[in-house]
């Protein structure tokens, strides 16, 4: 099977339309059984592609692609180089508290809307202007324009127009780089989570990252869930 490498056709697609700003968007951690859902935001200018391939125009980062394909040694080698290409990133929670209490989809759509506003704060976007942003969603679910304005939402200063595209972390340089972005940061988070507290050692989640491996099940199983763990999924 061959190799499908990122690229950013999507993006310039978008830019042709007249979006200044181009975001792509990732989840990971939707499965785990433990800790925060998050998902990565990666954002390029328009105005740094080019269609004509210009010398000085923006270019996919090597060795880039679906985080699920890369291992983790991959991830964390480009992770540092990733975070320089983009304009500006983010990486947005809910925690698993918030999963339970509103369900997986809008706690999905308030963790990227936590992204964006992130992003666009660093930017110094503040909705006063006439940019546009134009987002790239991977997967075929438009989750944040569905948690968009709602009461737990943040106030994001520019609203993006979603594009949602199936395996979009292998075709599209910013959903990839957001996917890859998200994992590092997750995987991180899980591994300080296992060693911040003597009760999480049986759960090792410095090797499973809070997804259901038979040791980690088998854990819950005998020692109940922890306060970290998502008490609304099927844990044992």
């Amino acid at each position: 099977m061959p190799k499908i490498t990122p690229t950013l056709d999507l993006e310039r697609s978008l830019a042709s339309q007249g979006y200044d700003l181009i975001v792509g968007f990732d989840e990971v951690g939707r499965g785990a059984l433990a800790g925060p859902v998050m998902v990565g935001c990666a954002a390029i200018w328009a105005h740094d592609l080019s269609a004509d391939g210009a010398v000085d125009a923006l270019d996919v980062p090597a060795g880039v692609a679906d985080s699920k394909m890369l291992t983790e040694y991959r991830r964390e080698a480009i992770y540092d180089e990733l975070c320089d290409w983009c304009a500006a990133w983010a990486v947005g929670q809910a925690s698993n508290a918030e999963i339970d209490d509103w369900g997986i989809s809008y706690a999905l759509g308030i963790a990227a809307l936590r992204a964006l506003d992130q992003v666009e704060r660093q930017l110094g976007l503040d909705g006063a202007g006439q940019l546009r942003v134009g987002a790239i969603l991977d997967g075929p679910s438009d989750y944040i324009t569905k948690a968009l304005g709602t009461f737990d939402a943040p106030d994001v200063p520019i609203p993006a127009a979603v594009t949602t595209k199936v395996k979009g972390d292998q075709h599209c340089a910013t959903v990839a780089t957001a996917a890859v972005i998200a994992k590092v940061t997750r995987d991180r988070l899980m591994v300080d989570l296992a060693g911040s507290n003597p009760a999480y050692a049986p759960y090792e989640w410095e090797h499973n990252k809070g997804y259901g491996s038979a040791t980690h099940r088998a854990a819950i199983a005998e020692h109940g869930p922890s306060p970290l763990h998502r008490i609304s999924w099927h844990l044992t």
